[in-house]
């Protein structure tokens, strides 16, 4: 990869997860070439080397995401239709749900997400446009006052390249660039002297972030045995119990995200559920965890066609809580990473050993982890499985009382003049590296202002993923797929804007003609700025 004169682009996107496919496609669209480097093999992030699939809300087959992430939903279910033994009452489903999973109406397989999103890329590389680098991350920004001018790439066996481009993207999910740039910005909880928010803590707690996890799958055979090596640190994680923990980590009793009551789930491989809709504004689907992520339903395809379902384990036992990815040195980082697979690989052991079966017995022998699924050697996720990045110092910082219903009550979200999009989820935290549990609260259909994607100083760079200008408590509904898709998009498109306008994303921002004219352009493009009249959950 290296190349000693470096190379340049229209639009440079780091980081090739949801956020950084949105954008390359909205800047591609508009005729700019653009590169895109991504730390892993796979493109798509949450989607795919993460293997989460879409947390949405109940709207999503009508309205409330952008006509590309549309695209892509119809794309994943185009692929089942075209490639896979549907049966003809699956086929026939114009919402298909490939997994029948509970936690999405678009439960699908990680290398599905792939090869759709390759398929909408595949044009833009044939035309010379487009430029994927995998497998290498940033390692130094070269900055000229308030503007990054390249970026340098490693890849995995130290060659590095350098970039130069007019726009840069921070499309990663850990805000790589942030520092690298020295761009302003903050991690962890902010303290509500702050925010104004009412649920944030009186002093600011950088290293209280939200728990990632380390994602795999599953298929289960029964009068098999598939009991992988008792992990080395499967003694520890047996035992660890966080105090507010109704029970050890490796169990089926978790607190209930909203009312955080101790609450069993159950574990029991079963292909057959019938007919399930996916709502989670009237049930979260995560008492039964065989369905609740459940990726391929073999009773959607003919008879004899799959032995199996397979299932991705993305359970809150799984949720790693000794120490954080941000703001430690890169050997606390490493040995946190590490710990995080070693808690994955205890879970599996325990439900293949101990975990309590209906007949009395203990232990799932028979579940066998699917390496070829998530594309890697061990059966772990490619990556780990992001919630909280840096975020931005940015023109607009949203808070909860911008969206939170117990704030706003029937008043609904605040409108923003600059939106470039809009989501929905709940305010979704998950149990934190400082000793929090659950923290969830109502919110109402919200939009995404343009403020929340620019830093305070830096002129030509984006934020284009989870990295805006949100808190620690509203990057909790701001974080989920279709939004993250929505940001990316808005960042690609105002890229593309300014190059052919020749002004400045604050520029764009600051002039309500030349806003208005930005807006029109993303209407037009099949991006939806407001919400209908629709109350929230």
């Amino acid at each position: 990869m290296t190349d000693e004169h470096g190379t340049s682009t229209d639009v440079l996107i780091v980081g090739g997860g949801v956020g950084g496919v949105a954008a390359a496609l909205a800047a591609l669209r508009r005729g700019r070439s653009v590169i895109v480097t991504e730390e892993y093999d796979w493109l798509g992030g949450q989607l795919t080397s993460q293997a989460v699939p879409p947390d949405e809300h109940k709207w999503i087959e009508q309205f409330g995401c952008t006509r590309g992430y549309r695209a892509f939903r119809e794309g994943v279910r185009d692929y089942y239709r075209t490639w896979y033994p549907l049966t003809g009452a699956a086929r026939r489903q114009p919402d298909l749900n490939p997994g029948l999973g509970r936690v999405s109406r678009l439960c699908h397989e990680p290398r599905v997400a792939v090869a759709v999103l390759e398929g909408m890329l595949a044009p833009y590389r044939s035309a010379g446009k487009l430029r994927t680098l995998t497998g290498c991350r940033p390692v130094a920004a070269h900055v000229d006052g308030d503007r990054i001018t390249a970026v340098t790439v490693a890849s995995r066996a130290g060659d590095e390249l350098t970039i130069e481009a007019p726009y840069v993207l921070d499309a990663t999910e850990l805000g790589d660039l942030l520092p690298l740039a020295g761009v302003e910005h903050v991690i962890g909880f902010e303290s509500r002297a702050e925010t104004g928010e009412p649920s944030a803590p009186g002093e600011a707690q950088p290293l209280n972030q939200q728990a990632f996890s380390w994602v795999f799958a599953v298929e289960h055979h029964d009068g098999a045995d598939f009991t992988i090596d008792r992990p080395d640190t499967y003694g520890f994680w047996r035992e660890y119990r966080p105090d507010y923990w109704p029970d050890r980590m490796l169990s089926l009793t978790a607190p209930h995200p909203r009312t955080l009551e101790a609450t069993p789930r159950t574990f029991v491989p079963h292909p057959l559920a019938g007919p399930i809709v996916a709502d989670q504004s009237k049930d979260g689907g995560d008492i039964d965890l065989w369905l609740f992520r459940r990726i391929f339903a073999r009773e959607q395809y003919v008879p004899g066609f799959a032995a199996s379902d397979i299932t991705v384990v993305n359970w809150p036992m799984i949720d790693y809580l000794p120490g954080p990815l941000l703001g430690v040195t890169d050997d606390e980082r490493a040995k946190h990473l590490e710990g995080a697979r070693q808690l994955s690989f205890s879970m599996l052991y325990w439900l293949q050993t101990e975990a309590p079966r209906p007949d009395g017995g203990t232990g799932w022998p028979g579940l066998r982890m699917r390496p070829d699924v998530m594309g890697t050697d061990d059966g772990l996720a490619m990556a780990p499985y992001i919630r909280e990045s840096r975020r931005i110092r940015a023109q607009t910082t949203i808070v909860e009382q911008d969206l939170s219903m117990t704030v706003r009550g029937d008043a609904g979200a605040v409108s923003y003049p600059d939106t470039v999009g809009v989501g929905m989820y709940r305010i979704d935290l998950h149990p934190s590296t400082g000793g929090d549990n659950y923290l969830d609260v109502p919110s109402s259909p919200f939009q995404i202002p343009l403020g929340a994607l620019l830093p305070v100083r830096m002129g030509n760079l984006l934020a284009a993923g989870k990295n805006i200008g949100t808190t620690h408590i509203t990057n909790g509904c701001y974080r989920l797929h279709p939004v993250e898709w929505n940001i990316g998009e808005a960042a690609g498109a105002l890229a593309a804007h300014c190059l052919a306008n020749s002004l400045t994303p604050h520029q764009v921002r600051a002039d309500e003609g030349r806003l208005a004219t930005f807006q029109r352009e993303l209407q037009a493009d099949g991006v939806e700025l407001a919400w209908p009249d629709v109350k929230g959950y």
